[in-house]
């Protein structure tokens, strides 16, 4: 029996070796990773540039402590980290991943906010559903019940907006007034807890799990950055899973021309090679908290420089090799192929997403949105099925993580057309067999 334990008891086969979109297990059976990890591999496994600049790092040195060293690895990265973000956004702070980077931003939004004589700015306004880190702090600005509920007497519990889940309300997520109508809950909710109180206003871009690749409609992100300079509330841009070229941008934002005062960045930054993630922030955020002080925060690993090289070198791939270029045709490629998809099967109710971020979504009723019933587990079975076939696949549950049933489906960056053909094929077989489970009258796709 393994002495290993994490979230179930869910037995997998062990891993023996990945390369590229591919991994085996120790039988030979191949898997198509189709979902990056979860969405982590961006650039795929076991990158011969990535390895080689891991491998030099360590023949100097695998840890240095930030208050004994700087390193040339942590500061080349926190350099290229900073040119590839807005403008005034040139202050980088590592972690090890993402529920750290977002402790990490709501920690320092807080001690700016003290900086400036503002106490009363505490509460951090998130959306239901949303997804920003298991720990804690990070849970108490995440909205998933499944996630929260049996830790809510261990936190303090921070205002929620509802996702701006257009396809679900009957809106067009196109129309300027859909984004407008959603950041508008935004006002609503920092005048109803009094605007001195709010600090933060935390948000995913493009959706990441739980509201499976869920775009913001158009406005929106503009919209909610008005509102925040208004009120003088700090905007965090959740790019944990957007971030690294991911959607097609470096950083998800860009396409809509957005700069937050803060962003979370992990996942495909350090690419699934080495624990990494980084917060980046405008400096004079950065200055005031030091000149009061110092940042009271921290971590063993921030700043691992091996851990640094490696991102360097990720991000070396993702330039120098087209890949943000890549996503985008790839993307389109595969969209379109899910599309044709929900053609033939009247259980996909939606498809969304930009560049290799991007979702279905099973419903009982494409009409009314009617999701499938809680009992058929779908989100867990067809992961299963679609395993067994050597494809894996990623899912979560839409409303909140009670019932609906999305499925997100994000290759690395560097997957090509045949490959995303076989994808696709094995998605077809595995939906095939799903459909066999369930009753064939349950489905309508007016």
């Amino acid at each position: 029996m393994s002495r290993l334990f994490y979230q179930t008891r869910l037995e997998r086969p062990q891993l023996d070796r990945a390369d590229g979109i591919y991994m085996w297990d120790v039988t030979g059976k191949r898997y198509i990773d189709g979902s990056s990890g979860a969405m982590v591999s961006n650039i795929g496994h076991s990158n011969p540039r990535v390895l080689a600049a891991m491998k030099t790092q360590m023949e100097k040195s695998t840890f240095g402590y930030r208050l004994h060293f700087q390193t040339e690895a942590s500061e080349a990265l926190a350099e290229r980290a900073a040119g590839l973000a807005p403008e005034g956004l040139n202050r980088v702070f590592f972690v090890s991943g993402g529920s750290e980077a977002t402790e990490s931003a709501m920690k320092l939004a807080r001690q700016y906010a003290l900086t400036r004589g503002q106490a009363q700015r505490y509460k951090v306004i998130s959306r239901m559903p949303s997804y920003h880190g298991a720990t804690l702090g990070a849970l108490s600005v995440t909205g998933y019940a499944p996630m929260t509920a049996p830790f809510d007497p261990m936190m303090r519990a921070m205002p929620k907006i509802p996702a701006p889940r257009a396809y679900l309300d009957g809106l067009d997520p196109d129309d300027p007034a859909t984004g407008a109508h959603y950041a508008q809950m935004l006002e609503d909710k920092i005048l109803e807890e009094g605007p001195q109180t709010v600090l933060a206003f935390i948000v995913e871009p493009i959706g990441g799990a739980s509201t499976g690749a869920l775009v913001s409609p158009a406005g929106y992100m503009q919209r909610i950055r008005q509102i925040c300079d208004h009120y003088g509330v700090l905007l965090i841009h959740d790019e944990v899973m957007t971030g690294g070229g991911r959607t097609g941008r470096f950083f998800a934002a860009e396409h809509w021309d957005v700069a937050p005062d803060l962003i979370c960045l992990s996942k495909g930054f350090g690419g699934g090679y080495v624990p990494l993630g980084a917060v980046i922030a405008r400096d004079d955020m950065v200055e005031a908290v030091l000149d009061a002080g110092g940042f009271i925060h921290g971590h063993t690993y921030a700043g691992n420089p091996l851990a640094c090289a490696a991102g360097l070198a990720v991000i070396d791939e993702i330039e120098e090799n087209g890949l943000m270029a890549n996503t985008c045709r790839m993307g389109a490629h595969l969209k379109s192929r899910l599309s044709d998809l929900m053609q033939k099967y009247p259980m996909i109710g939606d498809v969304r997403g930009e560049g290799l971020l991007l979702a279905f979504e099973l419903m009982a009723d494409r009409r009314s949105k009617t999701p499938l019933p809680v009992e058929f587990n779908a989100f867990d079975r067809l992961v299963e099925i679609a395993y067994q076939n050597g494809l894996i696949i990623y899912s979560r549950r839409t409303r909140g993580g009670l019932s609906g049933d999305h499925f997100l489906v994000c290759p690395p960056m560097i997957v090509n057309e045949p490959q995303l053909d076989e994808l696709i094929g094995l998605l077809d077989q595995s939906l095939s067999q799903f459909m066999a489970e369930v009753p064939s009258d349950l489905f309508r796709t007016a």
